[in-house]
């Protein structure tokens, strides 16, 4: 499904963020991108979607290059970032201009995920705070029914009892067969939503298997020591290298 092959890229010549780096995902479900701060997860997402180019390598989805941007890819994928701006319009006419790019798209689910969270069935967009254009942003996404959706720290700006509320929406509005992939360092607010999990750092895949491989049917799920174990020794096979 998504293949990212040796890929290099950099914001800046001889600074790498991603070096010879390969991940792929083959099966739906719900994906944890987990890692540092400044590791470069936000730009594998980036990659992914097309949205920035590798200096080398290659990103497919089912066989396509993402970089050039394809309406067929495009429509299969949808991408909420860490922090965005919205326009200064109602949501009703947000969605009318989007729908025609997303053949799956849902009105009934756009309701169902807004009126979980609490939030009006139409607002201008313009006047939301952060956690509130986080909110909608994340129903519109769910809302495509996009094989392929991406989250980057989605839980950021969020509120206990929203962070809670987005753990139940989005086990309730993803189906079978499409993939969410979130990137985050708040490993806690979504450890119990994940069927898979990938670590990285510095470059390094640190670990990239199933929940189920990581973690016994007895064993407490604890995803932030797994990391920090993990994470630790990695820097000693270094150390000792």
């Amino acid at each position: 499904m998504l293949e990212i092959s040796n890929i290099t890229f950099g914001y800046k010549k001889g600074m790498n963020v991603l070096e010879n780096f390969s991940l792929s995902y083959n099966e739906p479900g719900i994906y944890g991108l987990l890692g540092k701060n400044g590791t470069g997860k936000s730009t594998l997402l980036y990659l992914m979607v097309g949205l920035l180019r590798a200096q080398h390598g290659t990103v497919t989805y089912n066989g396509i290059s993402t970089i050039e941007r394809r309406p067929e890819v495009l429509e299969e994928m949808f991408i909420v970032p860490e922090e965005y701006n919205m326009p200064s319009i109602m949501l009703s006419k947000f969605v009318a201009r989007i729908r025609p790019f997303y053949p799956r798209f849902d009105e009934t689910l756009l309701q169902k995920c807004l009126e979980a969270f609490e939030m009006p069935s139409d607002i201008n967009l313009g006047a939301l705070s952060m956690g509130q254009k986080k909110k909608v942003y994340m129903c519109i996404a769910l809302a495509t029914q996009a094989p392929l959706l991406l989250m980057d720290e989605p839980t950021n700006g969020l509120d206990i009892p929203s962070k809670s509320q987005f753990r139940k929406i989005v086990a309730s509005s993803l189906r079978e067969d499409q993939t969410l992939i979130i990137s985050t360092h708040q490993v806690r607010d979504v450890e119990l939503l994940l069927d898979h999990v990938t670590m990285i750092d510095q470059n390094q895949l640190l670990l990239n298997c199933r929940m189920d491989e990581l973690f016994g049917d007895n064993e407490p799920i604890n995803l932030e020591s797994a990391f920090n174990n993990i994470l630790e020794g990695s820097k000693n096979q270094v150390t000792t290298k």
